[in-house]
């Protein structure tokens, strides 16, 4: 897989130099269809600012890869909206699954995703053992530990279907900030 690097250019992103634009709360989080017209258009300005910044950007397509592809970043990123950016995305058909900080801190919640592989060892380790144990164990529903036991039943692969990554091109064409190459132009 051929990932675009981030290469320091000797100059600070706008990102950078202008948090008061990049890290104002109406980027982070733009503002309801109800808010009033005075906060509408302070969000626009703020967006209109942040486009004009980015798009002198040297690092502006490996940031946009990197934020389509990789993370899923919110905010204002890369000369795109959080909206945006799911709209290239289901174009290319990426998904992106967030960051689990909860498990990255230790504290795990109620509704995680449990392991397939583990489920499937327990129940060959405790044969003997009901399921509604082994979803104690597991800290699972019932039906969590049954769903896995059928798709190892039937065969099924407990590993997501391999998904082809795009090229930082892909994603540059489908977010139309590059020409499309396939229209015939020489």
């Amino acid at each position: 897989m051929n990932t675009p690097r981030i290469e320091s250019t000797g100059r600070k992103p706008g990102c950078v130099t202008n948090t008061e634009v990049f890290q104002h709360p109406l980027m982070e989080e733009p503002p309801a269809p109800s808010a009033g017209k005075v906060v509408r258009r302070q969000a626009a300005d703020l967006t209109n600012r942040a486009r004009a910044l980015c798009s002198g950007c040297p690092l502006a397509a490996a940031c946009l890869y990197d934020a389509v592809v990789k993370h899923d970043v919110s905010g204002f990123v890369a000369g795109t909206t959080e909206t945006e950016r799911k709209q290239i995305r289901r174009r290319l058909g990426v998904t992106v699954e967030p960051e689990d900080f909860d498990s990255l801190a230790g504290s795990f919640r109620s509704g995680k995703r449990v392991d397939h592989n583990e489920v499937v060892r327990l129940r060959q380790a405790n044969p003997h053992e009901s399921l509604e144990m082994l979803a104690q164990r597991l800290e699972c529903s019932l039906s969590t530990v049954k769903r896995h036991l059928r798709k190892h039943r039937r065969g099924e692969s407990s590993e997501p279907a391999t998904r082809r990554v795009p090229t930082q091109a892909e994603v540059l064409q489908a977010a139309g900030m590059m020409p499309d190459r396939s229209s015939g132009a020489a």
